[in-house]
């Protein structure tokens, strides 16, 4: 029998393996392995990050006591819970990639996802989906909380704003968590980046405050967070009220995501500190 790649007149090596456009197959099974390993400890991965978000509003609903504060034209707990929502989101999905990626690593099981025939688009795809699955389920066990919350009320006023910034937000975190996998050689250097980089730029971009009551060289450092604008957003779809621009806002952190999506591509292709 003649060799397939003889009648196609095509040069094949040996063992190569041909799937003509994506490989629909590998990716689905890659995404359902990301889901799996963070659903199957999900008291860890979903529900613990959901009970530490809502200690945050149960922690300033006492500080605050009776007293009415008004944020923003809103109630201070309303204006708190998006922020919130989203900020456990957004942590969740950076702690999905990186630490899939630095187990593989430190394991030694990452040649079994680099191995088989996916491009690093695939790969990216797969990574990224698990995260925002799993960002997105912290996002509504927090808001169902809420929901239940005695002084809390956060109805959705454009659900395609909270959409947006909410998934997008998820992704950019996602592709920073896959550069921190690639980069780190252990947990420490993982819990370096979240401690340092993740924990100060969420804390510090408008979540607990409205930036138009800090000093102006706070407001500019807001302005240059990229998380500023992924929870000012997420919030603009809930309550219709934002510290700045909601469309500049989505395009700047479009833009970011792209740029981090070209970087990680890259990383992959080049097997930089993940192939020997």
């Amino acid at each position: 029998m003649l060799d397939k790649t003889i009648l196609s007149g095509i040069a094949r090596e040996p063992g190569e393996v041909i799937i003509p456009g994506v490989n629909w197959q590998g990716l689905q099974t890659l995404y359902l392995k990301e889901v799996r390993r963070f659903f199957k400890v999900q008291l860890q991965t979903v529900w613990a990050p959901a009970i530490t978000t809502l200690m945050f509003l149960a922690i300033f609903a006492l500080a605050l006591g009776r007293a009415r504060t008004s944020v923003m034209g809103v109630p201070y707990p309303n204006f708190l819970g998006p922020g919130l929502i989203v900020m456990g989101m957004i942590q969740n999905s950076f702690a999905n990639t990186s630490s899939s990626l630095l187990i593989g690593k430190i394991q030694g099981t990452i040649v079994d996802v680099l191995m088989p025939p996916l491009s690093p688009a695939e790969l990216m795809v797969a990574w990224v989906g698990g995260a925002v699955t799993r960002a997105w389920l912290v996002g509504f066990a927090v808001y169902a909380a809420m929901l239940l919350a005695p002084g809390v009320d956060v109805p959705i006023n454009n659900l395609a704003v909270v959409l947006y910034f909410g998934t997008m937000g998820a992704v950019m975190l996602a592709l920073l968590g896959i550069l921190t996998g690639i980069w780190a050689d252990k947990f420490d250097h993982a819990a370096a980046v979240t401690n340092f980089i993740v924990q100060p730029l969420t804390l510090l971009s408008g979540t607990f405050y409205a930036i138009d009551r800090v000093s102006p060289a706070m407001k500019l450092l807001s302005h240059a967070n990229p998380f500023f604008y992924i929870i000012d957003g997420f919030r603009f779809g809930f309550l219709g009220v934002a510290d700045g621009l909601a469309l500049q806002g989505a395009v700047i952190i479009g833009v970011i995501d792209v740029a981090l999506w070209a970087v990680c591509v890259r990383a992959l292709s080049t097997g930089w500190r993940l192939k020997a």
